[in-house]
């Protein structure tokens, strides 16, 4: 909009000064029409180019289907034929008008009278020219007899006479003999040319008007015109040879009259230049009138067009904001600053959108804190270590959390959207599910009841040890619409802890029953030994030692039992001190430092490591007990070839919180069934085992606040060994209550 202002601005004092120099001075606008007219031209093509432009805009737009674009191009036309059609009827009116005006401006009339003016003027100016010459010759008659000497008294009453202004005698080789007027105080007056004197001489006078060819300019007072007469003066007598004498007089013509002259004479030269140079002069004003024409065209279409924008712009405003809002971009739209219905429409519907805007914020903030509530669930449920799995009515798996894979072990988040029944390995756990949701449906609906619960016991596919079996508890409940909620826990830990315990009262009865007779029964098998020796026949006596030794490594045999089970069932409370680990670990090893033993024991011991908090006896006990596992292992995966060894490493954590004891063998490792259940009583791989060593090791650790580790050693996919690792706590941490079984004895396979 404000370059075509400015641009309309300028062409209107174009025209301005066009139409002032036009009328003022006729002169300066011809002289600077060239100029001008090409500053015209430039501004046209800036203005057919700025058309050009906005033409090529409207197209554009029109092209991409912009909103509003046939409607500015429809406003813009009638704009423009507003302007082009009263501004074609003037120029044809004006084109005529200025046609005819010219062709009036060169009428005969006119030339006529100029003539006739011209004529006058040369008409008056000869008859002054005649009279002054009679009268100077019949003047010339005084001075005929005058001598020399006394010809300027006569040429002073000569010029009273005539009223001539000068009055000057010369001879005829041009030298002054007198003057009178305002010649004789000159010191060269100016003389008559030869020929005038030539002429003088044979037409006995000659006349002249001297100051009418030279026009003054405009404004300024014309020179002076004067008329001059030559006449010779006739000597009486016949004085052939007397040098003949000539009279000059010199009249002025009155300044009127000269100014008149030239008026007449000058209107005559330029009317007939101009009538000679008409047709330029038509062709002149036709192109400036022409090019007004066309940059008023051009102004009209321009102005059209902005203008139509202007009006077309609240409704492009309008339908961005549409497209904006229909895009679900909600921020604040252009408001136009106009009290018109178009702006007040803009400004509602900024109005509508912000409230558009307030309330989607509202939801979105609604809708966030849903998720985050949705996300903490989830969180907590992700963290759970019960498992959690949601059922539609027909079974189908909808959602898990990771702990329903770690209990189940079973990858059910692979199998959402598919029933559980179809999860290999939980057929049967989900038909009883199924059955326990199907009972409860009717339970609920007679007794009200809100959920139940069940115990399940999950067996490996296709057999296995008992000590494979999952035991879990269920619970479950229903759901808003069809969904149910099955939440379940591990408590195979729960199980295992129970059959220790009941394994320990089992061990403690057994000491006390088999104890007891084992005594008297050595003693007596040895007494019968002493009172037979040497009173029966070799080969009784034979007999008898054999039964005697059978019978009292039977009973030593049975002493070592009855001793572990009463070690397991009755371990002493753990008197928890600061205990130097490193030191612990040293004193044992002194035990197995022999040249002779069949696997090498190699330490890996840590200085940094402070104090723990345990009872050095009981740590002694592990140690030993680890140890005899290690070398046992070893011994048997090597057959006796001594190529393997048995690694003690202690070790500070990086964040100083902990120390690690961690013991690793060059056995076979452990099976997998056996990793789940090696710290239960009587579970061991060894043909001689009692199954207790890492029983009572798991006892001691829990007594301790100890973690337990249990893998196998796996390089380059094959087993090289087992590993058993604790983390101790230090002697400088407040004291901890004993940790259950089920939360500090976690069991990781490598």
């Amino acid at each position: 909009m404000g370059v075509g202002a400015a641009a309309i601005t300028a062409i209107g004092l174009v025209m301005m000064f066009l139409l002032a120099q036009a009328t003022n001075n006729r002169a300066l606008y011809e002289r600077n029409y060239a100029l001008l007219f090409g500053i015209n031209v430039v501004v046209a093509i800036f203005l057919l180019l700025v058309l050009v432009w906005v033409a090529f805009r409207l197209i554009q737009r029109l092209r991409l289907g912009k909103f509003g674009s046939r409607l500015l191009i429809k406003l813009a036309a009638i704009f423009a034929l507003v302007g082009v059609v009263p501004g074609a009827l003037i120029y044809v009116v004006s084109y005529n008008f200025m046609s005819r005006s010219i062709e009036s401006w060169f009428d005969v009339k006119v030339e006529g009278a100029l003539d006739a003016g011209l004529n006058l003027g040369r008409a008056t100016l000869d008859s002054l020219t005649e009279d002054l010459s009679s009268k100077a010759r019949a003047a010339s008659v005084q001075l005929a007899e005058v001598p020399d000497t006394s010809a300027g008294l006569v040429l002073e009453r000569i010029r009273d006479q005539l009223g001539a202004s000068d009055a000057v005698l010369w001879t005829g080789s041009g030298q002054l003999v007198a003057s009178a007027g305002t010649s004789r105080f000159q010191l060269n007056p100016e003389r008559p040319t030869p020929l005038q004197f030539r002429q003088a001489r044979t037409e006995r006078g000659v006349a002249h008007i001297e100051g009418l060819d030279e026009a003054s300019p405009p404004g300024l007072t014309p020179p002076p015109a004067t008329v001059h007469a030559l006449n010779i003066v006739q000597r009486t007598g016949f004085e052939f040879s007397t040098d003949p004498r000539f009279l000059q007089v010199t009249r002025p013509i009155p300044p009127a009259l000269v100014a008149n002259a030239l008026a007449v004479q000058e209107a005559n030269r330029e009317y007939q230049e101009r009538a000679l140079a008409r047709g330029g002069l038509r062709r002149m004003y036709i192109g400036t009138l022409t090019l007004c024409l066309f940059l008023a065209v051009f102004g009209a279409v321009l102005l059209a067009v902005l203008f139509g924008n202007q009006l077309a712009r609240p409704l492009l405003v309008l339908a961005d904001g549409v497209r904006q809002v229909a895009g679900g971009d909600l921020r604040p739209t252009t408001v136009l600053q106009t009290r018109d219905e178009l702006g007040g429409l803009t400004r509602s519907f900024a109005v509508m959108t912000q409230q558009l805007a307030d309330a989607r914020g509202a939801v979105e903030k609604t809708m966030g804190e849903l998720d985050a509530a949705r996300g903490n669930l989830q969180t907590i449920l992700d963290n759970l270590t019960s498992g959690v799995i949601v059922l539609d009515a027909a079974g189908t798996v909808l959602q898990t959390n990771p702990g329903a894979t770690r209990v189940l072990r079973a990858p059910l988040a692979a199998f959402e959207g598919q029933r559980l029944v179809a999860v290999p390995g939980l057929t049967d756990f989900a038909q009883d599910v199924q059955q326990q949701f199907d009972d409860f449906q009717v339970e609920h609906l007679q007794h009200g009841l809100d959920h139940w619960q069940h115990a399940f016991e999950l067996h490996p596919p296709g057999g296995g040890m008992a000590q494979d079996t999952i035991n879990i508890v269920a619970r479950g409940a229903q759901l808003p619409g069809s969904a149910r909620l099955l939440v379940f826990d591990d408590i195979s830990e729960i199980v295992s802890a129970q059959r220790a315990q009941a394994w320990g009262e089992v061990a403690r009865r057994l000491a006390h029953e088999i104890k007891n007779p084992l005594t008297p029964i050595q003693l007596s098998a040895e007494r019968l030994q002493m009172k037979l020796n040497g009173k029966v026949e070799p080969p009784e006596q034979a007999i008898l030692n054999k039964s005697v030794k059978t019978i009292v490594d039977q009973v030593d045999a049975m002493k070592r039992l009855v001793n572990e089970f009463r070690d397991y069932a009755r371990l002493p409370a753990a008197e928890l001190k600061p205990v130097d680990l490193n030191a612990v670990v040293i004193d044992v090893l002194s035990l197995y430092e022999t040249e002779a033993a069949a696997v090498p024991v190699h330490t890996e011991l840590d200085a940094r490591c402070p104090p723990i908090r345990g009872d050095a006896q009981q740590l002694r006990q592990v140690i030993h007990n680890l140890l005899q596992n290690a070398q046992d292992a070893t011994e048997t995966a090597q057959g006796g070839k001594g190529s393997g060894e048995v690694i003690v490493r202690t070790r500070l954590d990086d964040a100083g919180k902990r120390v690690r004891l961690t013991m690793q063998d060059s056995g076979h490792g452990f099976a997998e069934n056996i990793l789940k259940r090696a710290f239960e009583p009587y579970v061991t791989t060894k043909s001689k085992g009692t199954g207790l060593g890492l029983a009572v090791v798991k006892k001691i650790a829990d007594e301790h606040g100890a973690r337990v580790e249990l893998s196998n050693r796996v390089i380059d996919g094959a087993v090289v060994g087992a590993q058993v690792s604790l983390s101790f706590a230090l002697a400088a941490d407040l004291p901890a209550t004993p940790a259950t079984p089920d939360e500090h004895s976690p069991t990781t396979v490598a």
